[in-house]
Order: structure tokens, then C-alpha cells, then sequence
């Protein structure tokens, strides 16, 4: 689908400063496990680390598209800095779409300005895919709740000033929780409040400077008025604003998609093997085609997803999973092709395609595994 003028002005923006402020810090990120806060800072200058907040809290309040499409050129700056925003935004939009007046006041204008940074904490070491079964716990203690429990898989874990928790609540006389996620719900709690503590990093193949961390809450006390649900309304809370995160997701494939197939455009126009460019031959002219095809498919794919929950379209759900499901696995071969085309070099670190290679597969794992979004599009084209 086609841009607006005013999308396709952000598209050209965020590209430009992808490739002049995010790209140079790829290499040397990855390789230390930082990530470059610098460029955190010149997104929030940007008013990217508002892009899902509303506008009266001094937020970008993108639509949906827009927001595609802003992921789309992060990542094709680099995934750990897209991912970082994503999660950030999934925040501030628990935030706008749950918490009241004084709590949207007290936390969204500063998160605007990037500062504090917001973290997503719904995963746990044995509830991932399934967050019903989930096993902290929110205990009722007058005016306020009290958790207990570890999450993992926390991006911006480490570097969040706050975190949105799901929590099985419960009152301090009551029978443990129930199973199937009935009393699952949603709290807002401060980086430093008191019982909470960060893991260390997690070491991974990929996304390796963005900071991924367990987070244990150890009694940690919040006030009722930081609860963003009713006992029982947050686990569909989450799914709904995780829908919203897959077609980021899948945004974010379809930027390393094109980083990687750019790449590997050029090294095609500029090796030569017996005594021509590479790219005049046709099995790699073929699998360029079929590079360039999948990267198109899933951005067509995303934005129509984008545009059906801008619609209010009763499909959108489906649709989110279905761009998911396949501009992840896109982005895996598409990354896998890039290094092929490199032939050795792409094995080595000498050419960034190695990284997005490694990258391109945590897409097909976070927000929904290719797995749970297939279950998805099954159950709403069968039931």
C-alpha cells in the first residue's frame, strides 16, 4: 500500500538517521553488548520514543502505519535499537490505554522525552508462550499491592525506570490463584522500588546490545492507584496490546529483510569471479529476485495489517499474525541468502550480514513464536 506524503517525509527521516546514527554503532554494540544510548537520545529527539503516546501528553501518537514504518527503519539500522523501542512504546501505551488521568500525567511526559524508560514484564521462566500460567503473584495488603514472582526475557530490563508487570492477583486471605490466567493484572511499577532486582544479562546469539534480563520481585510494594487493570482483565489486556507489537514486530523483520538484501545487492554488483561481477550470474540474480520478493511481501503484509487496526477491521488480529508469522521467517531468509551471496565473507565479521543473520531469528521467537501466531490464524479461520 501506498504512503502519505507526511509517512513517506517519517519514512525518509528515520532511513536517514538509521543510516547516519544507528548503522556505525551495529558492529561495535554487538560486539560489546552495549547499547548505544547515544542513539537512544537522538531517537527521543526525534520524538520517536513517543511515537505511541497521545499527543496531549506531548507524545507523536502515531497511527499504525506510521508506526510500521518507523520500526521498519530502525531496524534497518539495527534490531537491538528497534526492539528497545518497541518494548519502550509497549509501555507508554499500557500506560495511556489503562492507567487514569494522574497516572498518564505523573509517568508519559517524561517517558516522552525517552527518560525513564519503559519495560513489558508478562514472560516467566516456565510461563513463555503460555501467560496464563504465569506464577508471580499481586497480594492485596490495604492500599496496596505486594509482588512476588520472577519474570524473564525483559528487554530494557536493566535500563528501565519502569516496568509494567502481569501479576496473578489475590487477596492476602484468599486460596492461591486459580489456574488459566482469570486473576491475571496489570501494575505499574518504579526501576527502583524496593525488592525488586535485575538479573544478569542474558548471552545470546543475537540482539546482543539490547540488554535482555530476568527481573525478581522480592515483596515489592505498589500503591493500588499504580494498578492498570481490574483483578482479572490483565491478561487480555496484554493480548490486546500485543497485537499491536506483532505488526511492530514484523516491521522490524522486514528492515533487517532489506538491510541484509541491500547489502547483499551491493557485494553482488562489486565481487567478481571469473572475471565478471557474481551478480551477472543467474543463480545468484535468481536468488536476489527472491530476496527482494519476500522482503515486499511481508512490508505489503504489515501495512495492510497496520491499516485493518487503523480500520477497526474485525480481522486485524489474524492479519497481525499472518505478517507476523511470515516477514519473521522472511527475515531468516532473507539473512541466510545475504551471507550466501557473500559466500566466505559473509561468514565473517568483516560484513554485517553475519549479524543480521544471527539477529533475524530472535524475530521469529519474541512478541508470539511463528508456532502461537499459526495457532492464531488457524483458530480464526477455523472457529
Amino acid at each position: 500500500m501506498a504512503l502519505s506524503a507526511t509517512q513517506e517525509a517519517i519514512r525518509e527521516t528515520v532511513r536517514e538517521f538509521a543510516v547516519e546514527e544507528i548503522r556505525p554503532t551495529l558492529r561495535e554494540c554487538d560486539r560489546e553488548e552495549r547499547f548505544p544510548e547515544g542513539v537512544w537520545n537522538g531517537l527521543a529527539d526525534l520524538d520517536l520514543t513517543g511515537l505511541t503516546t497521545p499527543g496531549s501528553y506531548g507524545g507523536f501518537d502515531a497511527d499504525r502505519v506510521t508506526y510500521a514504518v518507523v520500526n521498519e527503519e530502525v531496524a534497518y539500522g539495527s534490531l537491538s535499537v528497534a526492539t528497545a523501542l518497541s518494548v519502550h512504546c509497549l509501555a507508554t501505551s499500557c500506560i495511556a490505554e489503562f492507567g487514569d488521568g494522574d497516572l498518564r500525567e505523573a509517568w508519559l511526559p517524561e517517558m516522552v522525552e525517552g527518560r525513564p524508560v519503559g519495560a513489558f514484564a508478562l514472560s516467566e521462566p516456565d510461563a513463555g508462550s503460555n501467560p496464563a500460567e504465569m506464577s508471580t503473584t499481586a497480594t492485596r495488603d490495604g492500599d496496596e499491592w505486594v509482588l512476588d514472582g520472577t519474570k524473564q526475557w525483559i528487554t530494557n530490563g536493566a535500563r528501565a525506570g519502569v516496568v509494567v508487570v502481569f501479576a496473578k492477583a489475590e487477596e492476602a486471605d484468599a486460596e492461591p490463584p486459580t489456574r488459566g490466567g482469570g486473576s491475571v493484572t496489570q501494575f505499574l511499577v518504579p526501576a527502583d522500588a524496593e525488592g525488586l532486582s535485575v538479573g544478569d544479562p542474558e548471552e545470546k546469539l543475537g540482539l546482543r546490545a539490547s540488554d535482555t534480563v530476568s527481573l525478581t520481585f522480592d515483596g515489592v510494594r505498589v500503591p493500588d492507584r499504580y494498578r492498570l487493570t481490574e483483578p482479572g482483565r490483565g491478561l487480555a489486556a496484554a493480548l490486546s496490546i500485543l497485537n499491536g507489537g506483532r505488526v511492530g514486530i514484523a516491521a522490524q523483520a522486514v528492515g533487517l529483510g532489506q538491510a541484509a538484501l541491500d547489502e547483499a545487492l551491493e557485494y553482488a554488483a562489486e565481487r567478481e569471479q571469473f572475471d565478471r561481477p557474481i551478480g551477472e550470474f543467474q543463480s545468484v540474480r535468481h536468488t536476489l529476485a527472491e530476496m527482494h520478493t519476500q522482503v515486499q511481501a511481508g512490508r505489503l503484509l504489515t501495512r495492510e495489517a497496520a491499516r485493518r487496526m487503523d480500520a477497526g477491521e474485525g480481522d486485524a488480529r489474524l492479519a497481525a499474525s499472518a505478517a507476523k508469522c511470515f516477514a519473521s521467517e522472511a527475515a531468516v531468509d532473507v539473512t541466510a541468502d545475504a551471507v550466501q551471496v557473500h559466500g566466505g565473507a559473509g561468514y565473517t565479521t568483516d560484513h554485517p550480514v553475519e549479524q543480521f543473520y544471527r539477529d533475524a531469528t530472535v524475530t521469529t521467537i519474541y512478541e508470539g513464536t511463528t508456532q502461537i501466531q499459526k495457532n492464531v490464524i488457524a483458530d480464526r479461520l477455523l472457529d
